[in-house]
């Protein structure tokens, strides 16, 4: 006895006030608002709006698009299939813009 009260009952009381601090944390950071981790959903740009990579291609629906990304993907070329405002679009960055004109031309 730690001044005429029960040791074990003082700590147990401090725990259940532990245990409703950890729930009350944990709740917050649940329901708290801006911090998903969930991404949103992708938007459509202009061709002009997506940063380091140029438009080579312009498919007119996206199996032939995915063709045309196979076909730079197998000679080493990484290239991104998305939809624009104008339509689906074949991206690469810049630096292989010429190599992939090339390529999928011949």
């Amino acid at each position: 006895m730690l001044g005429g009260v029960d040791n074990g009952l003082f700590f147990k009381s401090f725990a259940g006030f532990a245990v409703i601090l950890v729930f009350i944390v944990l709740l917050r950071w649940t329901f708290s608002r801006g911090h998903s981790l969930v991404p949103s959903p992708s938007k459509r740009g202009k061709v002009d709006q997506y940063g380091l990579l140029r438009p080579v291609a312009s498919p007119s629906n996206f199996i032939e698009g995915e063709m045309l990304r196979q076909k730079l993907l197998a000679v080493g070329i990484k290239a991104n299939l998305t939809q624009t405002l104008e339509g689906p679009r074949l991206m690469v960055f810049e630096q292989d813009l010429k190599t992939a004109r090339a390529i999928l031309d011949s």
